[in-house]
């Protein structure tokens, strides 16, 4: 077994408080993409929160399938909240997307 970081350590936190009923394959995508170099200057529950909005939208709705269509960003983003909400709801999370979010 690998020692762990802080910054491991301060996300894996983070995920258990957001997220406490999300799958495991999911949980690890999120803890990649928090642990992304892009994101270490970011605190540990900001980086997860982006991270599953993120993984989340790509992987649990429509948002591609909107881009590929032709729509704008923000508007595919907008028509896919509800979805991330839905998906968010049954992982227990302790937060969801608010529409006037911009990620």
């Amino acid at each position: 077994m690998t020692a762990r970081t802080g910054r491991q350590r301060a996300i894996a936190r983070a995920l258990t408080a957001l997220l406490p009923a999300a799958p495991y394959s999911d949980i690890e995508a999120i803890r990649d993409a928090a642990l992304a170099r892009k994101m270490r200057e970011l605190p540990p529950s900001i980086a997860v929160w982006i991270a599953t909005v993120a993984h989340v939208r790509h992987v649990h709705t429509q948002y591609d399938e909107l881009l590929d269509e032709g729509y704008e960003r923000d508007a595919a983003r907008h028509f896919v909240v509800d979805e991330i909400n839905a998906v968010l709801t049954a992982w227990r999370a302790t937060r969801l997307l608010d529409e006037e979010d911009s990620d």
